[in-house]
């Protein structure tokens, strides 16, 4: 096992269940900033996509369980296959699309569109399996419209920040 990975890998699970106090612990200003996804898609793009799938399973989780935020069901039962799905998907595309910078920004967008889709997928089965209200309409205003804001940030923050690393010899 490589200990720079998982050093890295534990840094992202530490940031995914500290950075949402930064938010107050406020769910609405927490859904617009997505402040787990932030840690989860850069394991993805700095440890790989195993790292990146299992550290993005386990930070909802851990933190509903040590915490209480988000709710475990269904929130943090979603967002776990959801930032599984983000920090695999990083890796996955970050290995196979390359490194320049507009390469870096199609695995970014590929991961999250893959992470929502799968948020969406894993809501309607939990919808459907316990008479929980979700639509068409939740979930384009809950994967997209109300995180404009988060996603606007990690278009801006996570390429610059994985650029850098790579000048800096780190990845």
């Amino acid at each position: 096992m490589n200990i720079r990975k998982l050093t890295i890998a534990a840094l992202c699970l530490t940031l995914g269940l500290v950075l949402p106090f930064f938010t107050g612990q406020i769910p609405q200003i927490g859904n617009a900033l997505c402040p787990m996804h932030f840690p989860i898609i850069l394991c993805g793009f700095l440890c790989g996509w195993r790292y990146g799938l299992i550290v993005g399973f386990i930070t909802p989780l851990l933190r509903s369980f040590i915490w209480s935020m988000p709710y475990l069901f269904p929130n943090a039962t979603a967002m776990a296959f959801e930032l599984a799905c983000y920090g695999a998907a990083a890796g996955i595309l970050y290995v196979h699309l390359g490194r320049k910078l507009w390469q870096i920004y199609l695995a970014l967008i590929g991961a999250m569109l893959a992470g929502r889709i799968v948020w969406g997928a894993v809501m309607f089965v939990l919808a459907k399996a316990f008479a929980v209200n979700f639509s068409w309409s939740i979930f384009i205003t809950g994967a997209f419209v109300t995180a404009i804001p988060g996603i606007i940030a990690q278009l801006i923050i996570l390429p610059m920040l994985v650029k850098a690393l790579q000048r800096g010899g780190k990845i």
